[in-house]
């Protein structure tokens, strides 16, 4: 695709997260004239709309294209080197746009967090990716950007510490502050709908293993209910977005060629602190996941104002265990709400390091971590927002 006409296209940009994205490579790439980017839509009215909203140069180029016409995506693909796609739930408008990049050997790039979808794509259209050339990146934003960097930053340094990278690692959310994207409930409620028709599909739902075909490694913690923490002295409650993070962790520990272990154990808990208030708050922060797939879930356009996804942020923390007990612990931070301010930076970063700083990375599908790694980091510390820090070892 060297003679592509551009280097991206925004598939979604009318929408509430496409129109961020679009925002993003507008101002912060504003002086980069090497960069050829692209907005498309089903709907040019409200693309130029968009454009105009957005302060966007004048001749940003506008695409046509419809997730239900098949043509339109390939003209599209055919045009750029990598598409950008915030059109979801992706089992319901993406296969199409992904078939098409798969077959014009295009990059593709999407925010999906759909476990089951994304097993179906990988059996379905590897092999042809890999001939073809196209490079498939899945989870590109908040789910699970972080989270597979987290867990590749503090095995880093605890190979260095401990001289092998470990067994066990927690994740771990000690703050969140944001809105929880329409777009996210309603993938959540999209896959709670195809499992209820086909009942075959709870197997896959259920496996920490789902996205690495051909490998199961050990049981894992199911992390479904309040629990206290000796080692951190906090009550834990269960994390919504655990369902796609750990399995994409497994899956970019597989493809990097289990740097971590085939014994790895990974999980992620939501942390809520100590004593009966601790106890509380995870006891209600149960009950609350359990309406963010209900009718009062934000719809898919719908987001936080422009103050709110500022005053937004996140804060994880990684626990890297060694056998003999021994911890080494690393943070990472966003300094946006994290299911829009940030993940609009985050998967705007990704298609551009792939773009220009892993050109090498194979065809096929993969995780953001497992194809960037410390390149991505690097960049999204630059551009995005996000920190990395090692924190202490006990």
């Amino acid at each position: 695709m060297s003679s592509a006409k551009f280097d991206i296209v925004v598939y979604g940009a009318t929408g509430f997260t496409g129109q961020l994205v679009a925002e993003y490579l507008t101002q912060h790439y504003k002086s980069d004239h090497s960069l050829k980017w692209a907005m498309a839509g089903r709907s040019l009215g409200k693309l130029k709309s968009v454009r105009d909203a957005i302060g966007a140069p004048g001749n940003t180029a506008l695409i046509v294209a419809d997730a239900s016409d098949a043509a339109s995506l390939k003209a599209m693909a055919e045009q750029t080197m990598s598409v950008i796609t915030t059109v979801g739930p992706y089992q319901l408008y993406g296969e199409e746009l992904l078939a098409a990049c798969v077959v014009t050997g295009t990059d593709y790039f999407d925010l999906c967090g759909e476990p089951i979808w994304m097993r179906q794509m990988i059996d379905k259209y590897e092999a042809a990716a890999k001939e073809s050339g196209a490079r498939i990146v899945f989870s590109c934003g908040y789910d699970s950007v972080p989270f597979e960097l987290g867990t590749f930053f503090v095995q880093k340094e605890a190979k260095r510490v401990f001289g092998a990278p470990a067994p066990r690692v927690k994740g771990r959310v000690r703050d969140m502050r944001g809105t929880l994207s329409g777009g996210t409930a309603a993938s959540a409620k999209a896959t709670f709908d195809a499992v209820a028709k086909d009942l075959s599909l709870v197997a896959i739902l259920n496996d920490h293993f789902a996205l690495t075909p051909g490998f199961s490694g050990p049981k894992q913690p199911k992390g479904n209910r309040a629990a206290f923490e000796e080692d951190l002295q906090s009550w834990g409650a269960p994390f919504m977005m655990a369902l796609i993070n750990t399995r994409n962790v497994h899956r970019s520990n597989m493809l990097m060629g289990f740097p971590y272990g085939q014994d790895f154990v990974y999980d992620e808990m939501v942390l809520t602190g100590p004593g009966e208030k601790g106890e509380a708050t995870a006891k209600l922060v149960m009950a609350a996941n359990a309406g963010k797939t209900g009718p009062d879930a934000p719809k898919p356009g719908e987001g936080p104002s422009k103050e709110e996804r500022e005053n937004g942020l996140f804060d994880l923390l990684y626990i890297a265990i060694a056998p003999d007990g021994r911890m080494v612990r690393a943070g990472v931070t966003g300094d946006r709400d994290p299911g829009y301010g940030s993940t609009s930076k985050m998967i705007s970063e990704c298609a551009i390091c792939m773009l220009r700083d892993t050109t090498d990375v194979a065809a096929g599908f993969w995780t953001p971590g497992a194809a960037m790694q410390h390149k991505l980091i690097k960049r999204l510390v630059e551009n995005a927002g996000l920190t990395f820090a090692v924190e202490a070892q006990t």
